[in-house]
């Protein structure tokens, strides 16, 4: 018989001290194995963290053609929220086009489509995590996400292109030099270019197994820039098509590109072989700038503050163009299209929006041809085919267009677009490229209110009208005077005096349109109905002086300035409309009044879907059913800008003060419109 383990007078003995130590400890220990096992499958696991979907659907390689000159017409298209996660600067939509598919990578994650119907194939988004870059070789595609507001939680995940299927995830490995602009960092060869915490160093992953490949330090001093637009960029050429390669024959070996800053000394271009990690060479940068790069089949550009630079694959120097603004705040747009290298820059002393296009031989770096063209907002090349952007079709028009440049000897043709864009929103660059007959084009939006969005449409070649492509097929006569839609009875309903009316003309590539497209008002507002200019002054006292309105661009710019004036009005109207008699103001104000007719349609339909087009991209827009039009909404904070539908019409009606009578005079714009016909 074993002893007791208790004491005489009760007491446990030291066998009962140790068993409650021991279960102590181990009641710890299931605590903490406990806190890790949830840690680790439950709050880090993918079965609720991922939705991932994939394909087994194949999909054909498109031909590399985009559409014809003339129409364009909608083929399908696709709208991007833009995510806003916790890393400043990377908020933004990207897209891009191969292998027969289009990438959209954004905050939100990966969305992958058919680039001929814009069918799903594959998608890829982590909750909790942001999308800060992606990247893809050799039918390989690599995304980099960071956990949010935890940014030192960094991870790369490995897909196969065409399927979305995972191939691996590596953890804590950062990307080398990751754009703002385009969310994509270095690539090629079937590897993917990443950096150390420190971004001293480069390192080569396999994007087929997540191992690394090889190392390379950068120039002792010098470390890759972070968060700026464009430091980076690569070209990637298809390689075997067994490997899932496409439009194959296509010349040119894989090659990346970074900028490097380079304290108490100039920064550097480096050009990086990334399949073996060699630095093949090296050029010099201004001191003190964030460059921006590009890589072409061919020719590698660099804006560094001062110029901008064109090199050779090889490093030798193509052309130079000198100017601390030649680029702007954006990377110029280049293609190289039948042997030349085709930029789009900034002049010294010209306007705003008048930049030059130059077209320059590769490698010899002789200027083919060089002319003036509108601030175009991006390029693509198809076929030996340039496709520009213009952020407008013309001076006071709506629609966006799409210029068709020929290489050879600059000669364009210029056709709308049917949507509306305005550079300057945040979240999407505009973006074109072409390929299997398609046109696909990005841009901002306002809508959904306040992150906004980005819009994929995909163009294909339209039917022929009967006026010409240039107004997208709709003959001049269709287009009603902007100087008739208002008469002397309109003005005298909101006690304006007309002190006369200046037309504005346009037109579009070689077509003129023969009626005025917008009319400025000179007008007093009076504070009693029916008083003249001058009367009720005192006499010698000074004369009211006469302030036209501000021209309101294609995307409305000129209405925030209007609409903030209106504001400033001791009775301002509510945007619910102004009824009859409440349009007086107790104050004598001189301001403008215009009307512009924005854009004629082939049909009602499409005439809604540019009036569409033009409140997505509007920082602030109400919709006015008591107008009796179409559709009509205001525009601006407060109700001094109007646009309007009635038939195949999109009108503006623009009045800085006040704000009432923008929404009464639109009244008369659609009575008359109601009744206008081709002709009268």
């Amino acid at each position: 018989m074993g002893g007791s383990r208790r004491r005489p007078d009760g007491r446990p003995g030291p066998g009962g001290g140790v068993r409650v130590a021991l279960g102590l400890v181990a009641g710890a220990l299931a605590v903490a194995l406990c806190a890790v096992l949830v840690e680790r499958f439950v709050l880090h696991a993918e079965w609720w963290q991922v939705r991932h979907t994939v394909t087994s659907q194949p999909v054909a390689p498109q031909t590399d053609v985009g559409p014809p000159p003339g129409p364009l017409a909608v083929s399908w298209e696709d709208t991007t929220r833009i995510h806003r996660g916790s890393a400043a600067g990377y908020d933004g939509v990207a897209y891009d086009v191969a292998r027969g598919q289009v990438v959209a990578a954004s905050g939100g994650g990966l969305v992958v489509r058919d680039a001929r119907n814009g069918a799903a194939r594959w998608s890829y988004r982590r909750t909790g995590w942001t999308l800060l870059g992606w990247t893809s070789t050799r039918s390989r595609l690599v995304a980099y996400f960071e956990r949010d507001g935890r940014r030192g939680e960094r991870l790369l995940v490995g897909f196969d292109e065409l399927s979305g299927a995972q191939l691996w995830r590596r953890d804590g490995e950062r990307p080398a030099a990751v754009s703002r602009a385009t969310l994509r960092w270095p690539a090629g060869a079937g590897v993917v270019l990443t950096t150390d915490d420190g971004r001293r160093t480069l390192y080569g992953v396999s994007a087929l197994s997540g191992k690394r490949l090889w190392r390379t330090p950068l120039p002792k001093g010098c470390r890759l820039f972070e968060g700026a637009a464009q430091p980076s960029d690569a070209l990637d050429p298809a390689g075997d098509p067994a490997d899932g390669g496409a439009a194959p024959g296509r010349p040119g070996d894989a090659l990346a590109a970074l900028a490097v800053g380079c304290p108490r000394q100039s920064g550097r271009l480096l050009a990086v072989d990334p399949g073996h990690g060699r630095v093949l060479w090296s050029r010099t940068l201004a001191a003190g700038e964030s460059p921006e790069v590009r890589v072409l089949d061919g020719a590698v550009l660099v804006a560094d503050g001062a110029a901008l630079r064109a090199f050779t694959a090889a490093g030798d120097r193509i052309a130079e163009w000198d100017g601390d603004g030649v680029c702007g705040d954006r990377m110029c747009p280049a293609v190289l299209a039948g042997g030349r290298l085709v930029v789009v820059r900034h002049q010294d002393g010209k306007g705003a929006g008048t930049d030059r296009m130059e077209a320059v031989d590769v490698p010899s770096g002789t200027v083919a041809w060089s002319r003036d063209v509108p601030g175009y907002a991006a390029l693509a090349e198809a076929g030996g085919t340039v496709y520009a952007l213009r952020p407008r079709l013309a001076d006071q028009l709506l629609p966006a267009g799409v210029d068709v440049v020929d290489p050879a000897d600059g000669r364009s043709s210029t056709t709308p677009a049917p949507f509306a864009t305005d550079p300057d929103l945040p979240g999407a660059r505009p973006w074109l490229a072409a390929a299997g007959g398609l046109l696909y084009a990005a841009v901002a939006e306002a809508a959904p209110r306040p992150a906004g969005a980005a819009r994929l449409v995909a163009l294909r070649g339209g039917p022929d009208g009967t006026g010409p492509a240039e107004l997208g097929g709709v003959p001049v006569d269709d287009w009603p005077d902007a100087c008739s839609l208002l008469k002397k009875a309109d003005l005298a309903a909101v006690h304006a005096d007309d002190r006369g009316a200046r037309p504005t003309r346009t037109s579009v590539g070689g077509v003129t349109l023969p009626r005025p497209v917008s009319c400025t008002y000179e007008t007093t507002w009076n504070e009693t109905a029916g008083k003249r200019p001058g009367e009720g002054r005192p006499p010698g006292g000074p004369k009211p002086s006469a302030t036209p309105s501000a021209k309101a661009g294609a995307t409305g710019k000129a209405a925030g300035k209007a609409a903030g004036k209106a504001g400033t009005s001791p009775t301002p109207h509510a945007s619910g409309g102004a009824k009859a008699g409440d349009d007086a103001v107790p104050e004598t104000a001189v301001r403008g009044l215009t009307v512009s007719v924005r854009w004629v349609a082939e049909t009602p339909e499409a005439a809604e879907r540019m009036l569409e087009a033009l409140e997505a991209v509007q920082s602030q827009a109400r919709e006015r059913p008591d107008i009796p039009a179409g559709r009509a909404y205001e525009l601006g904070p407060t109700a001094g800008m109007i646009a309007l539908r009635v038939g195949r019409a999109v009108v503006v009606v623009d009045v800085d003060r006040p704000p009432g009578a923008a929404a009464r005079l639109a009244r008369s714009v659609a009575g008359r419109l109601q009744t206008w016909s081709a002709g009268t």
